[in-house]
């Protein structure tokens, strides 16, 4: 590989690579009952990358996978950088129909599925995108289905080039039409040093990961992994109780979770009587502002909850409280890690300390746009700063407080729902003439969406059968939670819905 002198600051050693190389027997990630060192890491991404060679997958090709986290997804994501091949994410929860857009609108040239979503990704039916199942023996080794023996003998990269795409992940916007964010190497090497001034690096660090790895809150866990030389534990889903069982037996010292995870773990560790050991030392909480309650209950329990914001564009954390301020600021997310700028900007100048406003973001962690989308990547972008259109303020000290995550986002089980892309798909019924939705309060989820339906004259659509319609087109957690008909939606002189009124057209009883 010929590097110019020019360009030489953009190459590192690949980091697993490294990780191998120093610390070969050091636990790079426990799965159930199955324990892969650094080296046995290293092995199954260079064997596995060479089957995908096989299959053509080379420099720049757009590889989608739908797989539960597991170690078939471990070993892909480091497979793929071998080859500088672009991993595209794809949410286990959506419908084919979604999926189906995001392969196409993605250009994917292979599909790679585990064995738990192979009849879905056949259901598919992409005759241009032909699709190849991951399979994990009992010990843990992954190889492509139908290909236990084969491998092309393709060069594999040694170096990593920070300015390369690593992963196009899709978030949906405010006008609800999926974009592909661009994360690319450089993205994660610098979340991941921020992060590591921030809360601290300890060799025998051990991060449990039950988040999903399509999200970049559970990704950048893996990045971080092979970055640092620590451990991950990864657990398949969030289940409470394995979860607090995980931290007191396996040496975990860090998770990531958010509220409404954190809310059940407590619950869990009550029913079970127990309390964590001292060897936690950070939980990670995202997924939109918590709530005070669940805060103090952690400080009276001096469980080092430390909030955090970010989002897909800004490669999981930009702003991170310092563990020794949990306290101190309880309610914000903190001061910006180290390579991200911050500002809060209302009418178009710097808003003062304590007045609110949209917050942005510039700096290495922040994506450089959207896939195939030059528009929306020039309406994101203000003179180099990214506008995430969330609402917030930053104090005296400059601690960032976040009052909502975009102004008319719902927040449900820290899975970020849009209501243009619900209102599209219930605009599409023939009996529906006008729909708003917006979130509800939720004990359980936090939030939950409800759609306002206006309908056609002479209509005898039922509610039941709407959200029968919306249920095979959304994910499930897309789904409205309830279905009211009125007479009219709240809109402004220019016609457009006002969306923060329609919960004021909820029923008494319910509002």
């Amino acid at each position: 590989m010929n590097i110019s002198d020019t360009s030489r600051n953009r190459w590192l050693p690949d980091w697993l690579q490294r990780c191998a190389e120093n610390m070969p027997n050091h636990l790079a990630v426990k799965y159930g009952a199955v324990r892969w060192s650094f080296a046995d890491l290293h092995q199954q991404a260079n064997h596995l990358a060479r089957q995908f060679a096989t299959l053509g997958v080379q420099e720049g090709s757009r590889v989608a996978l739908l797989a539960a986290n597991g170690l078939s997804y471990v070993a892909c994501v480091h497979a793929l950088t071998r080859l500088g091949a672009i991993l595209v994410p794809l949410n286990t929860r959506l419908t084919q129909q979604e999926l189906r857009w995001q392969l196409q609108d993605v250009k994917a040239m292979l599909l790679l599925s585990d064995t738990r979503y192979a009849s879905l990704a056949d259901e598919l039916h992409l005759p241009d995108i032909p699709h190849a199942t991951l399979l994990a023996d009992t010990e843990g080794k992954v190889t492509l289905e139908g290909m236990r023996g084969e491998e092309n003998e393709h060069p594999l990269r040694s170096l990593i080039d920070l300015n390369a795409t690593q992963v196009i992940m899709y978030t949906s916007g405010t006008t609800g039409h999926p974009k592909g964010v661009l994360i690319t190497y450089g993205m994660q090497w610098w979340n991941a040093v921020g992060s590591a001034l921030n809360l601290g690096h300890q060799p025998d660090d051990c991060w449990l990961a039950c988040l999903p790895l399509f999200h970049i809150g559970g990704l950048s866990i893996l990045m971080r992994s092979s970055i640092y030389g620590i451990s991950v534990v990864l657990h398949e889903k969030f289940e409470a109780t394995a979860i607090n069982q995980a931290i007191c037996e396996d040496g975990v010292t860090i998770i990531s979770v958010v509220a409404v995870m954190l809310q059940r773990m407590l619950a869990a560790l009550d029913a079970d009587h127990q309390q964590y050991p001292a060897a936690l030392r950070c939980v990670l909480l995202g997924g939109g502002p918590a709530p005070r309650p669940l805060l103090e209950d952690c400080a009276g329990r001096i469980i080092p909850v430390v909030q955090t914001y970010g989002l897909t564009e800004s490669c999981s954390q930009a702003v991170t409280l310092s563990p020794t301020d949990a306290l101190r600021k309880l309610g914000s997310a903190g001061r910006p890690l180290l390579p991200v700028q911050l500002r809060i900007m209302k009418d178009q100048q710097q808003a003062p300390a304590g007045e609110e406003g949209v917050i942005y973001l510039k700096g290495p962690t922040i994506t450089p746009g959207y896939a195939e989308r030059p528009a929306a990547t020039e309406q994101a972008f203000h003179d180099g700063w990214l506008s995430t259109g969330d609402m917030g303020y930053l104090d005296s000290e400059g601690y960032l407080y976040v009052l909502d995550r975009r102004s008319d986002l719902i927040v449900s089980g820290g899975e970020n729902v849009y209501p243009a892309e619900i209102e599209a798909v219930l605009l599409a019924h023939p009996d529906v003439e006008e729909v708003g939705v917006c979130g509800q309060a939720d004990a359980q989820w936090g939030q939950v969406p409800v759609a306002f339906i206006r309908q056609r004259t002479r209509s005898a659509v039922q509610a039941a059968d709407l959200l029968a319609y919306a249920a095979e087109r959304l994910a499930r957690y897309k789904h409205p939670s309830a279905i009211y008909f009125v007479e009219q939606l709240p809109r402004n002189s220019a016609g457009k819905l006002v969306r923060r009124e329609l919960i004021k057209l909820l029923p008494t009883e319910q509002s």
